[in-house]
């Protein structure tokens, strides 16, 4: 598979401009900031990224929020982003580790919120974000032991303030 073929004009904008500022899913870039304290390493992107020439702004939204790598996993029982952004549901942890259905929802809201400041400082325009996500999902999100249809609440929230966000993996 090509660089065209997995990130194409729907899937990366035309206008970028070298130097601009984006922001990128810290786990696509291959840090080891996922739940289960891996990575998700697209190289790919990372190198269409490098050849825009823009400047990457790593973030990850749930270590913002104040979240340990690695994590027990969270999700909301049901719905998305826009679902735990408008205060119609929360995010519990899942699984079964002691934290099983504790309240995740200030540190899911909180790293949210801190992604979108960052980007209104920035005047970012544009985002990858790792897909299902309960936070950085774009297309879906995990919700209710599976995946709904819908961002997660970092991306929600990014979306809501004018930020355009494509998934980080296709």
């Amino acid at each position: 598979m090509t660089l065209m073929t997995l990130f194409d004009s729907s899937t990366f904008p035309s206008d970028l401009q070298p130097g601009e500022p984006v922001l990128v899913s810290s786990c696509l870039l291959g840090e080891v900031t996922t739940w289960d304290g891996k990575h998700d390493f697209v190289s790919e992107l990372v190198e269409l990224l490098e050849r825009a020439e823009v400047e990457i702004i790593p973030i990850c939204p749930e270590v913002l929020g104040g979240l340990p790598i690695p994590r027990p996993p969270a999700e909301p029982p049901a719905g998305n982003g826009f679902d735990v952004l408008d205060g119609k549901s929360p995010v519990l942890v899942v699984g079964d580790s002691p934290e099983t259905g504790s309240d995740a929802t200030e540190a899911f809201l909180s790293g949210a919120h801190q992604v979108v400041e960052m980007a209104q400082v920035r005047g970012v325009r544009y985002a990858w974000m790792n897909e299902r996500s309960p936070s950085c999902g774009v297309l879906k999100s995990h919700s209710g032991g599976g995946l709904a249809d819908g961002p997660g609440v970092a991306s929600a929230a990014l979306e809501r303030a004018g930020v355009t966000v494509f998934p980080g993996q296709v």
